[in-house]
């Protein structure tokens, strides 16, 4: 008898994925504490806050994933989504350094939970730790930063995406497998 091969699957995640310009201004931001708390910067090009992780995912089994983000987009009224993330914190547990939004951010948070609902009804498996609204800048971080504040950076959103992690010798890719608007034609009526 011979075993079957492993399902082929990914590693994926939702989360607001910034444009370039946006990614280089928060990543301008928190250079000064990056380099001065001894971790290892997050590149730019990776910078994003995730709203739901996944984790791995049979390839077969994404279709049905979409589609369930594809609904969740069409109900979910939030509009454009803006964040201003202006304080830097440090999370010692998971030795990361993250800039975390100011205020309260109540559509975001909307938004996380109700695609993690979202998916936990269509028979997912979403990790379900408390959600804060943050971007990771640096991991392995050995001390915290001398100073919490930085110079605040305003990202706006109007999608989220779902994404595919993969590790690399470099560290990981991240790539954009769909976005889902938050605005639209079919929801100005709203």
């Amino acid at each position: 008898m011979t075993s079957a091969a492993p399902e082929p699957a990914r590693r994926l995640f939702f989360a607001l994925w910034p444009d370039e310009a946006a990614r280089r201004a928060l990543a301008r931001a928190t250079a000064k504490a990056v380099r001065h708390c001894g971790g290892r910067p997050v590149p730019a090009e990776n910078l994003h806050v995730t709203l739901a992780f996944l984790g791995s995912v049979a390839q077969d089994r994404i279709p049905h994933l979409q589609c369930s983000a594809r609904g969740l987009a069409t109900t979910f009224a939030a509009g454009p989504l803006s964040l201003r993330f202006d304080r830097l914190v440090h999370w010692p547990r998971q030795q990361i350094l993250c800039a975390l939004a100011g205020g309260e951010s109540p559509a975001a948070q909307a938004l996380a939970t109700a695609l993690r609902a979202t998916v936990a009804a269509a028979g997912f498996s979403p990790d379900l730790k408390p959600f804060d609204v943050h971007v990771t800048v640096a991991r392995k971080v050995a001390r915290p930063p001398a100073a919490a504040a930085m110079r605040p950076v305003a990202w706006c959103f109007e999608s989220f995406a779902l994404l595919d992690s993969r590790t690399e010798s470099a560290g990981p890719v991240y790539s954009v497998i769909e976005s889902y608007p938050l605005v639209g034609s079919e929801k100005a009526g709203k």
